[in-house]
């Protein structure tokens, strides 16, 4: 549930959402099949945004390192990340520092995570050479693309910004 206001009001306006949604048309795809995004808030001031990442697919994910640190809470499921012992299970919270290179790995039974990533997120390839990045623009339009093609209008967008 969203509350719409006015143009030029929302910005200041309360943001309550269901994490995981039944309706796929707002689950916006990633750049890996099997991983999608569910935006929850892009906060275009501070150049954060929040989502849930929902992975359904086995094996690796992504290279990358974050410019700010980065939180994330697990809904479900689990993953790890290639470059660690340890393994995010359902009910974990983890804080990541800013500028740490991690290789996120999807396990067997997929998860949802809820992140809030602030700055870029900055894909890498195996040799720690950047290959693309994202920040809270960058996810705006790719959120925006999605929703108009599924028949939700770009404008849908709006109603994540703050």
């Amino acid at each position: 549930m969203t509350h719409d206001h006015p143009a030029g009001s929302f910005r200041h306006s309360e943001l309550l959402l269901e994490t995981s949604s039944q309706d796929d048309r707002l689950w916006v795809p990633a750049a890996m099949d099997g991983v999608w995004m569910r935006p929850l808030m892009f906060d275009t001031v501070s150049g954060a945004w929040a989502n849930v990442t929902r992975i359904r697919t086995e094996g690796k994910i992504s290279r990358h390192a974050h410019a700010c640190p980065v939180q994330a809470y697990v809904l479900s499921g689990q993953w790890r990340y290639r470059e660690r012992e340890w393994i995010a299970s359902a009910g974990h919270y983890l804080l990541e520092p800013a500028g740490d290179t991690h290789t996120l790995i999807g396990l067997p039974g997929g998860s949802e995570t809820l992140f809030w990533i602030a700055g870029s997120l900055i894909e890498l390839d195996d040799d720690d050479r950047p290959v693309g990045q994202s920040n809270v623009f960058t996810r705006i339009e790719q959120s925006a693309a999605h929703f108009e093609k599924v028949g939700l209008g770009r404008d849908y967008v709006r109603r994540y910004i703050r």
